[in-house]
């Protein structure tokens, strides 16, 4: 075999492979064993057709055609090792020339890595937020505990923010009564927009007994988009009763020794939630720092896939949720030309983000073992709300597994990176990295839950696929 690579940009080659028929002869033999089982010839076992006879049947095009299919691959996979050159996708393959007993060539065109050199880690210097646990922070956290363990009484006198009321509810249509429009001894909280728009200001002011009306969009089936007339009778108001903040109440309610050990067990809570965000901070600074330091061109194709899977992923999402794009550019205040931007910039980041950490995971010489994958398969899996062994076998199955360690090898090669950059933090003190041992995985662009807390994994090619289908992919 013979075989030759043409430049044509920093991100794609063209390869040209020559190849004798006498290297086609294992394929060649294998298609004739392949066709002569499929095949019926008086006075011949299948299997045992010989070729001249199956060529005169089938015709030798036929053996030609499933042997050259059969023998690119390989003659590729060894071109692209002579070349030295590392793909970044599958190549687009033109046969040029099949001379029958004499020659196969062809061209294969494909995009590769480009080639750029990575800065001294020790030279990226990022600085994050202080950790600082401040009396507000933990009177929030105080307050938010006392009222999962509130009570309700209630009150004589006009509902109020944050007040829940007992309400009945009528809804109509031009004097008919709205399907399913109708409920009661319904419990709402006022200001917890878990109702219908408009309810909140109707109810707040009205007294146990007092009927409101209101107008209100439905919002599904036949009658979305309409206009009904509601009808709400408040039966009861209550306020939330918040217990004691005392000693008491930490022993009774919390299991603690009294409110100063609470209050101590919180703060410490807040601390390391605080140095996990810092820590996340520091991660992402010092990516960005990375970033910074390295312009590389990025190979198209690879960017048109990403881009291509946000867009859909993007799409689906807005049509599982019942939106469409218009809604979504209006709520977000976006013209449709800053969405394509945003998706278009968020693509390119993407692949610069694993050219560069695939870089340094080659350069440092990284390797994920067992452990590390079966600890990042464990995680996964307990975010995914699956056993682990059935997370690990869908990804398995659905030949996920390859692009699984290539996102948990980046994840490793972020922190050999934050391990030689200088992080410190706003007050000049070096930050402790050992917080973020279990989780410097590089920030991805989508999580592994969808909205609707259905768990997905990526491929590299961009595709998607949900562990609870069978299949799936953009």
């Amino acid at each position: 075999m013979q075989s030759s690579v043409e430049t044509l940009s920093p991100t794609r080659v063209r390869l040209t492979v020559e190849a004798g028929f006498d290297e086609l002869k294992p394929e060649l033999d294998k298609a004739y064993r392949a066709i002569g089982k499929q095949v019926k010839i008086q006075g011949f076992r299948p299997g045992k057709v010989p070729p001249r006879i199956l060529d005169q049947r089938v015709g030798r095009a036929v053996v030609l055609e499933e042997a050259v299919n059969d023998a690119i691959p390989r003659l590729y996979g060894e071109a692209v090792e002579s070349a030295k050159v590392a793909p970044l996708g599958p190549p687009e393959v033109e046969v040029t020339e099949l001379a029958d007993n004499e020659k196969l060539t062809f061209t294969a065109e494909v995009d590769i890595r480009p080639e750029f050199v990575l800065p001294a880690f020790e030279s990226l210097a990022v600085t994050v937020d202080d950790v600082v646990v401040s009396d507000a922070d933990l009177d929030e956290q105080l307050t938010s505990l006392r009222e999962r363990f509130a009570s309700l009484a209630p009150v004589n006198r006009a509902a109020a923010g944050d007040d829940f009321v007992t309400l009945d509810l009528a809804a109509t249509i031009n004097g008919e009564e709205v399907p399913g429009g109708t409920a009661q001894g319904l419990s709402y909280q006022i200001g917890s927009g878990t109702l219908l728009e408009g309810i909140d200001d109707a109810v707040t002011g009205a007294k146990a007994g007092e009927v409101r009306t209101f107008q209100t969009p439905m919002v599904g089936g036949d009658l979305a988009g309409q206009d009904a007339d509601v009808a709400v009778t408040v039966r009861a108001v209550n306020e939330r009763v918040l217990p004691e903040l005392d000693d008491t109440w930490a022993q009774d309610t919390a299991g603690f020794g009294d409110l100063a050990e609470l209050r101590d067990d919180i703060r410490k809570r807040i601390d390391q939630t605080k140095r996990l965000q810092q820590g996340v901070e520091a991660r992402d600074k010092v990516l960005e720092a990375l970033l910074a330091q390295i312009d590389i061109p990025l190979p198209e194709k690879v960017v048109e896939a990403e881009l291509a899977w946000r867009k859909q992923s993007s799409e689906d999402q807005l049509t599982r949720s019942g939106g469409t794009l218009e809604e979504f550019l209006a709520d977000e205040g976006k013209t449709a030309e800053q969405w394509d931007t945003e998706l278009q910039e968020g693509a390119e980041l993407a692949v610069k983000t694993q050219l560069v950490l695939d870089a340094v995971a080659d350069s440092e010489q990284l390797q994920i073992n067992d452990a590390e994958l079966n600890d990042q398969l464990i995680r996964r899996a307990q975010r995914a709300g699956m056993v682990p062994q059935e997370f690990a076998q869908r990804i398995v199955e659905s030949g996920q597994l390859n692009g699984l360690i290539a996102e948990v090898r980046r994840g490793k090669a972020l922190a050999t990176v934050m391990e030689q950059a200088a992080i410190k933090d706003a007050s000049g003190s070096v930050v402790d990295l050992e917080q973020l041992r279990d989780g410097l995985a590089p920030p991805q662009p989508d999580s592994e839950t969808d909205e609707n807390g259905r768990p997905y994994h990526r491929h590299d090619d961009g595709t998607v696929h949900y562990l609870d289908e069978d299949e799936h992919a953009h």
